[in-house]
């Protein structure tokens, strides 16, 4: 495994490029922190609110970044490494000092606006992925150039993925199955649920230690919900104490992330043999699962998925147990676009990616709910493979 190659980045350039052609704009401005990442390979470390930062993708002529400070020497271990794809970068300051000195942010707008002036982007029509304050401010100092809203065309740029970004994903499904193993052998009555997930996120760092050395691999989520609090799918706020109790299901959720990429897995385990209500309300989630699997099909409507699912829980009688879609997108973050699979109806495009997690949710029983990863093609592929069986699903 290794940092995605500048096979992705001239992939993703090139998205962006036919954008702009369609767009007719000169210049791509993005501002918010996983779009920064997406088109520079650089895993943002600051909060854009507080920090802001620019990645600045022109159809014509060479990309460059403004930065804060904070980033400088993260910088340059990522171009030492090679894993930071724009090597034009400048910084601005938060604090004065005496010597070297660098602009400050009162001066960002001027800045900014400075360096599209610099990059010929003075008199251009320029598309704004998400913008802010100090962009506005800048544009508002280049009267000559126009500034066009493009949040929802800049979305489009990440539905489908390189083979490379597949393959990463792969891996993460590989060690997320891995992790719920671990789960299953771990449930017992009388555990703290809280201390049982973070006990399960240190033995996946060291899992990924040995599989993923040197690589950026982070442990997103390892959460459980136990008992009736699981029919909340946030949970009920109770968390602190909580402990398994034999005949609770457990509703989990595992997302890791690696250089930049992320994938979802959930699984329904029972402590003890499950009721037979339980097998039930399992059973119609799985059942769910599997039809939105089916129908992530190139061509269908994105919306065919949530539709699929919902149709399995309404004819079992269970349509009011429904609390969420089906699922969303998965990519450089694990909500990725589109996020509005329900009401979505534009056909699936091959090589999309989606977490398919219907869930079942019965007041003073508990939640119901199965997750994969499914890579969209002429035949749905799934990523995760942890075992959907009531066998496996119950922990004696």
């Amino acid at each position: 495994m290794a940092f995605l190659s500048h096979a992705v980045r001239d992939y993703r350039w090139a998205k962006a490029r036919t954008l702009m052609d369609a767009m007719q704009v000169d210049a791509f401005v993005f501002t918010g922190a996983d779009f920064f990442q997406f088109i520079t390979n650089f895993h943002t470390d600051v909060q854009i609110w507080e920090r802001p930062i620019f990645a600045v993708l022109p159809r014509d002529g060479a990309p460059f970044l403004i930065m804060n400070e904070l980033s400088m020497h993260h910088v340059r271990y990522s171009l030492q490494d090679g894993k930071l794809w724009i090597e034009d970068i400048e910084f601005w300051s938060e604090h004065p000092r005496l010597g070297e000195r660098l602009p400050l942010a009162p001066q960002l707008p001027d800045m900014v606006a400075d360096r599209l002036r610099r990059a010929g982007l003075g008199r251009s029509r320029i598309a704004i992925e998400g913008g802010n304050a100090v962009l506005t401010r800048a544009m508002s100092l280049l009267p000559e150039a126009q500034a066009v809203a493009a949040t929802a065309q800049a979305r489009s740029l990440r539905w489908q993925k390189h083979p490379e970004e597949l393959a990463l994903m792969q891996s993460l499904a590989d060690i997320a199955d891995w992790l719920q193993d671990r789960y299953r052998e771990n449930i017992r009555p009388g555990r703290l649920v809280q201390e049982l997930d973070f006990a399960m996120a240190a033995l996946w760092v060291e899992e990924a230690a040995k599989r993923f050395p040197g690589e950026h691999f982070e442990v997103i989520r390892t959460w459980t919900l136990s008992g009736p609090a699981s029919a909340s799918p946030h949970g009920d706020g109770r968390a602190c104490g909580a402990r398994i109790e034999k005949g609770h299901g457990l509703v989990n959720i595992v997302i890791p992330r690696l250089n930049g990429i992320a994938i979802e897995n959930e699984r329904t385990f029972f402590c003890g043999k499950p009721s037979t209500d339980q097998a039930k309300y399992w059973t119609v989630a799985r059942d769910a699962n599997e039809a939105t699997i089916e129908a992530a099909v190139t061509g269908n409507p994105v919306s065919a998925l949530d539709a699929a699912s919902a149709t399995v829980i309404e004819r079992a009688g269970l349509g009011h147990t429904i609390r969420h879609r089906a699922g969303h997108a998965i990519g450089v973050v694990h909500h990725e676009y589109p996020e509005d699979m329900a009401f979505n109806h534009r056909a699936l495009l091959e090589n999309e990616v989606y977490s398919a997690e219907p869930g079942v949710y019965v007041w003073g029983v508990g939640g119901f709910r199965l997750d994969d990863t499914v890579v969209v093609g002429s035949s749905p592929r799934v990523l995760t493979q942890t075992p959907k069986t009531l066998e496996y699903a119950t922990v004696e």
